[in-house]
């Protein structure tokens, strides 16, 4: 299978221990040498001696096709070095030794202090720039070097010098995890999941004891829900002020998502509170303690919305149909509160009664859909100007 090819994952390593000689050996080994990712090269594992062989297969090839064979792990090592000091130069004046050498409680708090260190480096950075993409190549600037740093520490994994940096290269890339998780994604890509793996695999961090890594952070509530107001306020206290931002919009993020699904009108305005608060924040309108007490005060408000329903006597299904009828003002001075209720709560009746499992992908059964809440409208007297946006 190997040999004729099929639809295979991603390989990284290939053992051989087997004799293969010509095109059948190259196309073997070739197997792994494509470029996936944070995959740079391949690796092969010779178990038999083929080392003679290759080179007779290389023979077969073009001088510049020879030229490109293989990896002088001279070359990988110089590679190594010199981005394993653009990342050093990024924490200049700042002490991550602990971070290596120190206890486990001791690595969590160096790594809290380095990620709160490079956000505030990026911000500065960022804070300089009037360009719109400079200011985002500035938020992404340690997490690139860092990618390029263990692409070059992949090439090169097996040599000494790497194996004297190993350490130090694994703290680099759990500060760049711990920033990737909290930047604003929908879901965690592959080659993270894989650069997370191999941390684990390769006990970058190792523990012999039970830490508190909230203390570690600088947090002591054992509630870190979103809806505690106990957690804000100590978000708001926090020394690690960039942190305490990043953590904060994070767990803000992840809870207006996690509505999105119910209720389109509430997720769009906080959404737009979110974006709007960070992008003042970007172009130096507000500073960090600002932008900290704006995201709080969108967390309370996120807070509240869930219990919206059960103050207005509604159904999480209803509120979300009362939105997006008193999205327009205009409606409400129309017709008022308790008359959008008994549109929601017929709205909600009506759906639920004719819906058919694939109405999202037929024309057909949405364009039934679209009729009856039409039709439920007029019945209402809902303004026939806004109608369409309602629908």
């Amino acid at each position: 299978m190997w040999l004729t090819g099929f639809d295979s994952p991603s390989t990284h390593t290939m053992y051989i221990d087997k004799p293969m000689r010509g095109h059948g050996l190259m196309q073997a080994i070739a197997r792994v040498n494509r470029v996936f990712r944070d995959k740079p090269a391949g690796l092969i594992v010779d178990y038999i001696g083929i080392a003679q062989n290759l080179k007779s297969a290389l023979g077969q090839y073009s001088k510049a096709d020879q030229e490109q064979a293989g990896i002088d792990e001279a070359e990988a090592v110089a590679a190594l070095l010199e981005r394993l000091d653009v990342v050093r130069s990024m924490f200049h004046g700042f002490d991550y030794s602990a971070g290596l050498t120190g206890t486990p409680h001791q690595r969590l708090v160096a790594l809290a202090e380095a990620l709160n260190w490079i956000l505030a480096r990026q911000d500065e950075a960022a804070q300089r720039e009037t360009d719109k993409e400079a200011k985002k190549a500035s938020h992404r600037r340690y997490q690139d070097a860092v990618l390029a740093l263990s692409k070059a520490f992949a090439l090169c994994s097996a040599s000494d010098t790497a194996r004297d940096v190993r350490d130090e290269v694994g703290f680099f890339q759990t500060v760049r995890a711990a920033m990737v998780k909290a930047a604003d994604s929908s879901g965690t890509s592959a080659a993270d999941r894989d650069l997370a793996i191999r941390q684990i695999v390769n006990a970058a961090v190792a523990s012999t004891e039970i830490v508190d890594i909230l203390s570690a952070a600088g947090l002591s509530s054992p509630d870190i829900s979103i809806l505690s107001d106990e957690f804000l306020a100590e978000v708001g206290q926090m020394q690690k002020k960039n942190l305490a931002l990043e953590a904060l919009r994070k767990l803000l993020n992840d809870e207006i998502r996690s509505r999105s699904k119910s209720n389109v009108i509430e997720t769009r305005k906080f959404s737009e509170r979110l974006e709007e608060a960070i992008a003042r924040y970007h172009t130096n309108a507000i500073s960090t303690v600002e932008v900290l007490q704006e995201l709080i005060a969108l967390a309370k408000d996120v807070r509240d919305a869930r219990s919206r329903g059960e103050e207005t006597g509604l159904t999480p299904e209803e509120v979300a149909f009362y939105d997006a009828l008193a999205d327009n003002q205009s409606a409400v001075d129309v017709l008022g509160n308790d008359q959008l209720k008994i549109i929601a709560h017929e709205l909600l009746k009506g759906l639920k009664a004719n819906v058919s499992i694939d109405w999202a992908h037929r024309d057909s059964a949405r364009a039934r859909l679209r009729v009856l809440v039409k039709r439920i409208l007029r019945k209402y007297g809902y303004p026939p100007d806004l109608e369409d946006a309602a629908v």
